[in-house]
């Protein structure tokens, strides 16, 4: 009985020590999107399926191009968080759509200012910066 009781607690401290991890990587990004772009919100899983080109439209019907960050903080946790892959996964991922003639390499862009600069100035682009990078002149996108 105390066993039991001992690994129940142990389970539900990690749980909430996993969640408080996610909450933690959730917040370090925000989704931008260029003024374009209709919506306001967007569900993880449509996210996640523009990002691993599986779907070039959102719900609403705007076209969207996904961007990518070339490593730091936010990639990391955007990557981990909403497609759920490291970084080597997600490039192994996208060679092999290349590769298959399924797909072809995301634009990427250097630091949280470049890729602001870039969705501000390109019709239908989605990204993700650093929660604390300004996002003048494209919409912040809220993910449900």
């Amino acid at each position: 009985m105390k066993t039991a009781l001992k690994n129940t607690t142990m389970l539900l401290v990690a749980a909430v020590v996993m969640f408080g991890s996610m909450q933690a990587l959730a917040g370090k990004v925000k989704i931008i999107a260029n003024s374009s772009v209709k919506a306001d919100t967007i569900s993880a899983g449509e996210l996640k399926s523009v990002f691993l080109e599986e779907t070039s439209s959102l719900s609403d019907g705007s076209h969207v191009e996904p961007v990518l960050a070339r490593g730091g903080p936010a990639h990391e946790a955007f990557v981990e968080e909403y497609l759920g892959k490291s970084d080597a996964a997600l490039q192994v991922y996208y060679r092999s759509l290349v590769f298959t003639g399924k797909g072809s390499m995301p634009k990427s862009v250097g630091s949280d200012a470049e890729v602001v600069a870039y969705v501000a100035k390109t019709k239908g682009a989605i990204a993700y910066i650093g929660s604390a990078t300004s996002a003048e002149g494209v919409k912040t996108l809220e993910v449900k």
